[in-house]
């Protein structure tokens, strides 16, 4: 269990205890002074079980290292070119026997082939396509759901989420595009748009480097298993590469969790980000009413808002 999960487990063992029990409109004027706000904890185990939506196998990547794994859902919507890539990179095995690269404090950690610009030792990337169309934003479309954040964002005109994945938008140019909060995997690229192929990856670790938002595809996010990549140790190298070899993390596989066999895959559900749950999560979140908190702050950024992730609660016999 991680950390993560473990910050949550007590409240999401109670999913299924029932409703929140707060005041109605209707309440007493001094029930409902006595009443507070729900925190998130207790929002999360006010959820239903249509409030979570399960991992899909095959848009699943599971990054193995010696430490642990590390669990990537990739973004199909946004950057279907590069995620049918990285599947077929699972499926040739391309990662298998790679390293991590590079870990920039504050910044990301990235990993991929360290002889890529040695053209007699790199690895081929197989079936694997090695340059692909920018996928830095796409459309508007109807099929894409939208949970409007209020407080508005510095980079974008509207952000918000979509199916779990942080994005901004412009409605009036019909644009939208996923942002780089902490977690999201990009795949990185050379000065031409179509070089990054999804053969080098990168996390983000550090506080939201917004300019790069449509400037790099960005395929996916961690789900778990941050811990794995976040607290690995800084390059000393220029921006964070390692300067020996043997400074390096090497990875034991990446695979497609459809190609997993069952018993061996990491079950996880998701918390919808397209349900009134969520949007009661967000607002416990904006204004902070923890005994701790004196002052809420009254809005949130959009890189501030946790996805809660759990494993799925054991099915009672009936």
């Amino acid at each position: 269990m991680n950390r993560f999960e473990r910050r949550f487990a007590t409240g999401l063992r109670a999913v299924a205890v029932g409703a929140l029990s707060l005041a109605s409109p209707d309440a007493p004027a001094d029930t409902k002074a006595a009443t507070k706000p729900p925190t998130m904890q207790q929002v999360i185990e006010a959820s239903k079980p249509a409030d979570w939506r399960p991992l899909d196998p095959q848009n699943t990547l599971y990054l193995d290292l010696a430490a642990g794994r590390v669990v990537i859902e990739l973004a199909s919507a946004y950057a279907p070119l590069h995620a049918a890539n990285l599947r077929t990179m699972a499926h040739e095995h391309y990662f298998d026997g790679l390293a991590i690269l590079r870990v920039q404090d504050g910044f990301v950690t990235q990993w991929g082939d360290p002889d890529a610009e040695d053209k007699a030792k790199a690895r081929s990337p197989g079936k694997a396509s090695r340059t692909l169309a920018p996928e830095f934003e796409r459309g508007i479309g109807k099929e894409l759901s939208f949970t409007h954040l209020p407080d508005g964002d510095v980079y974008a005109p509207e952000v918000g989420f979509s199916d779990g994945m942080p994005v901004a938008r412009d409605a009036k140019a019909g644009k939208t595009w996923l942002a780089h909060c902490y977690g999201m995997v990009g795949a990185g690229r050379d000065v031409a748009e179509d070089s990054g192929s999804g053969a080098e990856l990168y996390v983000v670790i550090g506080q939201a480097p917004r300019q790069l938002d449509r400037n790099i595809a960005l395929v996916g996010r961690v789900v778990q298993g941050m811990e794995w990549l976040a607290a690995l140790p800084r390059g000393s190298g220029p921006l964070g590469f390692y300067d020996k070899p043997e400074q390096r993390t090497s990875i034991k596989s990446v695979r497609l969790a459809a190609d997993v066999p069952e018993s061996e895959r990491t079950p996880l559900e998701v918390l919808r980000t397209d349900t009134p749950t969520f949007t009661a999560l967000v607002e416990s979140r904006r204004n902070r009413r923890d005994d701790w908190y004196k002052v809420p702050a009254g809005r949130i950024d959009l890189c501030n808002v946790p996805i809660p992730v759990r494993t799925p609660p054991a099915k009672t016999g009936g």
